[in-house]
């Protein structure tokens, strides 16, 4: 079965458009990056190379230092699907980024959005 094409898009190619989200509802730069680095456990710097590196989101998610256990708690619907049924794993954590970040642009607080 061919691999969904999210995949192998590049991460950098998509981290613009989540910042744009974000700024629309006005949020910042900032914050979608303590969110990423939140959900993957990169930090400032290594977030940064990562995109520098153009690295795909598969590549992105398979490298990351440690999925936050609380990701578990990230629930409702993205994209048509509710995150939590989601089976394939990658995908499941593609989405809870893309959650998060919906979150974000629709005025939550960044402490309900980290589950704290």
């Amino acid at each position: 079965m061919d691999k969904p094409r999210i995949f192998s898009m590049s991460f950098s190619s998509v981290y613009p458009l989540y910042i744009e989200k974000a700024e629309k509802k006005g949020r910042t730069k900032e914050e979608v990056n303590e969110i990423i680095i939140w959900l993957t456990g990169y930090d400032e710097q290594s977030l940064q190379q990562q995109i520098t590196k153009e690295i795909d989101i598969e590549t992105f998610f398979k490298q990351a230092p440690c999925i936050n256990p609380n990701a578990s708690l990230i629930k409702g619907v993205i994209c048509g699907y509710r995150v939590e049924e989601i089976e394939d794993e990658l995908m499941r954590q593609i989405r809870y980024l893309d959650k998060l970040i919906d979150e974000l642009a629709k005025g939550k607080t960044m402490q309900k959005i980290l589950r704290s």
